[in-house]
């Protein structure tokens, strides 16, 4: 089985070609997110404001997530995903001349088992989170729950969460992890770029304001052990699930003024997030365990390899 990011040399690998790639895919997901800005746009126009007091309300955050009805909103934020999860396959087929498959998985289909097991393993352990810390925080939470407004949410977030976690993955774990890592011929930079980068991507999230530049941690340390599941497994399945899950039963049962995804949810919080328990537990403790237990169930061996190796050219590059 040839390994994960060395299936890249399967079609055209130059450097050049993903960093074009890379902008194709930014400048559609980009240009599908002014969608929602756009409505945002006409919603302050009626409210008589000057083109200059329209702008400057525009540059709050606050203010673009906050003007649009929540569902509307919510569906328009993932739109632009969604425009990115669309322009991946032709960047891969007509800048690099491969199957997209060959960015998913290196097993001769994707394992839908090992996605469903991620899925489930973190859904059960966010809604437990959320239920633990409601009971010993109650005074935190109120009760958020509008029953159409809900399923609203709940068929928007089935549909379009999925697309957007996916298009994360297939960015950050699949398209530039095997863009830096035939570039560099290294896992471990291959590692370490996408997972800062992922990060990074994640800096104008509300919770940045709230927490400040600490929170990044948990971002990059979120990129780093998807991107090391990734490595292990030699593929997408496992990262898939879990970012699948845990964006879609968040945004299910708990919403914040301080979260980047203000929805009908069941509960709201209304206490002040804490950094130990929303940054250093999952990245210091909730995430070794998982990969501990990811690697017991799938019997990973070879660790320097997977995570340090170099990435070599396989022999038969034949398609």
């Amino acid at each position: 089985m040839t390994g994960f990011i060395a299936q890249a040399y399967k079609g055209y690998t130059d450097w050049w070609r993903y960093l074009l790639g890379f902008v194709f895919i930014f400048f559609i997901w980009q240009l599908f997110s002014l969608i929602q800005g756009v409505f945002v746009f006409i919603k302050l126009s009626k409210e008589k404001l000057s083109p200059e007091e329209i702008m400057l309300k525009m540059g709050d955050v606050d203010v673009l997530m906050g003007t649009l009805e929540s569902n509307l909103n919510f569906f328009l934020l993932l739109l632009g995903f969604a425009g990115g999860f669309i322009a991946i396959p032709f960047v891969v087929k007509l800048f690099h001349n491969m199957k997209l498959k060959k960015m998913l998985t290196s097993r001769a289909k994707f394992d839908w088992k090992r996605f469903s097991l991620s899925f489930s393993i973190i859904a059960v352990l966010v809604s437990g989170s959320v239920i633990l810390d409601y009971k010993l925080s109650p005074d935190d939470y109120q009760l958020n729950f509008q029953p159409q407004k809900f399923l609203i949410l709940a068929l928007i977030g089935i549909l379009m969460v999925p697309i957007q976690t996916s298009f994360e993955e297939l960015l950050f774990r699949g398209y530039l992890m095997q863009g830096f890592g035939t570039a560099f011929k290294s896992r471990a930079v291959a590692l370490i770029v996408t997972s800062t980068l992922f990060g990074l991507m994640h800096i104008a999230n509300p919770e940045i304001g709230k927490l400040g530049y600490q929170a990044l941690i948990v971002y990059i340390g979120t990129g780093f052990m998807l991107g090391i599941i990734t490595l292990m497994d030699e593929g997408l399945e496992l990262a898939i699930g879990f970012h699948a899950a845990n964006n879609l039963i968040t945004a299910l049962l708990v919403t914040a003024d301080w979260t980047a995804f203000k929805t009908y949810s069941i509960f709201k919080n209304t206490g002040e997030p804490s950094v130990i328990s929303d940054i250093y537990v999952p990245v210091f403790i909730i995430y070794p365990v998982l990969i501990l237990g990811f690697a017991k169930i799938y019997k990973w061996k070879n660790w320097k390899h997977h995570l340090l190796g170099k990435v070599e050219k396989p022999i038969e590059t034949k398609a």
